[in-house]
């Protein structure tokens, strides 16, 4: 009885194994044989044969109307225009360029616990440019997150490269992620892109994500960096200086014992030659 029991139960999980093993690997069968019912499918990395870029409401091949120096420079004035802005990504439909998911999903095994990664912002720290004219360093903070937990993972320096207007890839050295007590997770991204709209911040491309250490795995597929700021105009963030030279003023102002008189209503000079103290104001 005990016998028959033992040999219907395994009958009924195999069956329940079977129906999802279409979508799953057998190494992840192996891991987790019943699954959890969730599943996501990687996609090759490729590169495109062509970028579209929309500019002015308009999309077309980038081949057909610009050099590679002109993406690069439109590349360059969007992301500077983003600095120390937080980029959203989302899992996207590579022919509409539209979301299916506010993050993306990589499959990975923390330790000896199989669970899923979860990237769906990055926060752009640095643009600068490279001593070539078509390279840009970049320095990213990737939002991870796996299994609920928020892992503490240093910056990535990443590097966009344009060898040609159909080649633009960004890809990293890799970056570290402490994600289990026994030590760090190397993590390293390569973006393809395809996609670029001027008009609304965005950049499309396919992904391909790896994990190495305490973690392993990763995933591949297809992406969309929106960008809250759009190309026009070049307006970077750059820092004020104004408030320094008035705090230098007052320095001095202080250390020489000058009243603070207003020069649109006093000329104050040092010597009967009219030398004013300070410049008159444009």
């Amino acid at each position: 009885m005990n016998l028959q029991k033992n040999i219907l139960c395994l009958m009924a999980i195999l069956i329940v194994s079977a129906c999802n093993l279409r979508n799953r690997s057998i190494q992840d069968f192996l891991n987790n044989p019943l699954g959890n019912g969730e599943t996501v499918s990687n996609q090759e990395l490729r590169l495109p044969s062509a970028i579209v870029v929309c500019r002015s409401r308009q999309c077309a091949p980038a081949k057909l109307s610009m050099s590679k120096e002109y993406l690069f420079n439109s590349l360059l004035h969007l992301l500077e225009n983003n600095t120390y802005k937080k980029v959203l990504l989302c899992q996207a439909d590579p022919t509409s360029k539209t979301c299916l998911e506010n993050y993306i999903t990589l499959p990975i095994t923390a330790g000896i616990t199989p669970t899923h990664a979860y990237i769906d912002h990055v926060k752009l720290t640095d643009v600068i440019i490279g001593k070539n004219t078509n390279r840009l360093n970049l320095v990213l903070n990737y939002n991870l997150t796996y299994g609920g937990q928020t892992p503490d993972c240093t910056p990535a320096k990443s590097m966009l490269f344009a060898r040609s207007v159909n080649h633009v890839v960004l890809e990293d050295a890799g970056y570290n992620c402490k994600m289990t007590s026994i030590g760090q997770t190397n993590i390293k991204t390569i973006f393809a892109i395809d996609y670029v709209d001027l008009d609304y911040g965005y950049i499309g491309g396919h992904y391909s994500i790896g994990f190495s250490g305490p973690a392993h795995g990763g995933g591949s597929g297809y992406m969309i960096m929106r960008l809250p700021k759009n190309a026009y105009p070049l307006s970077p963030a750059l820092k004020d200086n104004r408030k320094t030279r008035k705090t230098a003023r007052e320095t001095l102002a202080s250390e020489v014992n000058i009243p603070d008189y207003d020069n649109s209503s006093h000329n104050s000079t040092v010597n009967s030659g009219g030398v004013e103290i300070f410049p008159i104001s444009k």
